[in-house]
């Protein structure tokens, strides 16, 4: 059967517009947390829920027949966490287990093309522990403590749970295991001023089921963190943030993309308290500098509650 010029385009379309979507899973490497590593008392829980909108155009190989790509991307991310002691030091796991839609347009040849998707995107779950500062103490005894310089390590992992079939081009899930170790340094600086640096690098699997039975692979990104935080009281705070990340080129099929990260964002993070248990979160996120996959916006709001 002979296809339709038109036909053609519109499967090109979707091809490339899969592709802009698996760039969203790289949205973990390119996240701004800060407070990752603060001080808290053990036995405290922590359940939220936020929503986050991303949107603005992904870049892609300039050789692609594709023009004014727009992404819209929003995502409802439930965690769960919890601190305790382990050898005396501080320690906090998170599950967090996101659900996204997303829509991408974008012009193949003049022929305007679009694609939806909804389902759950991979989990992630993060372990961190305090190396040197703050130890595990109780709440009151965490009140009496002066602020010091802590060391963190952390790992996290995201697991290959969200929607994926291997015969579809476009999926929410990366069909592949990831895994992140970190090192977070929090330095008081004067007053109620702290800085924060964090440095990782994430790790991947391959993913042996592409679509056309391909394995897609990925080297190593490194990240970069930074934040500059004004802290009013353990709930109320505000922060300047930066990451870098560079790394992360993929090969499909044995054969290299020039898709090679090197890009940074910045953004700024507000958080409020909401009576004694409860607060709010306001994000803001924007590409700095860009080379693949950067060139986007991201605002967000989110509501946690605490208890012991």
């Amino acid at each position: 059967m002979i296809e339709s010029p038109r036909a053609r385009q519109g499967r090109t379309a979707t091809a490339i517009l899969a592709v802009l979507l698996c760039c969203a899973g790289a949205a973990h490497a390119q996240q701004l947390e800060p407070r990752a590593y603060a001080p808290a008392p053990v036995g405290l829980n922590f359940v939220g829920v936020g929503l986050l909108y991303s949107t603005g155009g992904v870049v892609t190989d300039p050789s692609l027949p594709i023009d004014n790509v727009h992404a819209r991307v929003y995502a409802v991310p439930p965690y769960y966490g919890r601190t305790f002691g382990l050898f005396g030091r501080l320690s906090t796991v998170t599950l967090t287990v996101p659900y996204a839609w997303a829509h991408v347009t974008g012009d193949v040849q003049d022929v305007s093309q679009s694609v939806d998707r909804s389902g759950l995107t991979d989990a992630s779950f993060r372990f961190g522990v305090n190396l040197l500062g703050c130890p595990a103490l109780t709440p009151q005894e965490l009140a009496m403590r002066r602020r010091s310089t802590t060391v963190g390590a952390s790992v996290s992992i995201s697991a290959p749970i969200g929607e994926y079939d291997g015969a579809k081009l476009i999926n929410l899930g990366t069909n592949r295991w990831a895994f992140k170790p970190e090192l977070g340094l929090t330095q008081p600086v004067f007053g109620d001023w702290i800085l924060e640096l964090y440095a990782g690098v994430w790790l991947f699997e391959n993913n042996d089921d592409f679509f056309g039975g391909l394995v897609r692979e990925q080297d190593p990104l490194a990240t970069i963190q930074t934040h500059v935080v004004y802290s009013i009281n353990p709930a109320s705070w505000v922060a300047a943030n930066f990451t870098y990340y560079n790394g992360g080129s993929t090969t499909v099929g044995g054969v290299s993309k020039d898709d090679r990260q090197n890009n940074t964002r910045g953004g700024i993070t507000i958080s409020l308290p909401c009576g004694k248990t409860q607060s709010l979160r306001l994000t803001w996120a924007q590409g700095v500098s860009t080379r693949v996959g950067s060139s986007f916006q991201t605002f967000g709001i989110g509501w946690q509650l605490r208890w012991f």
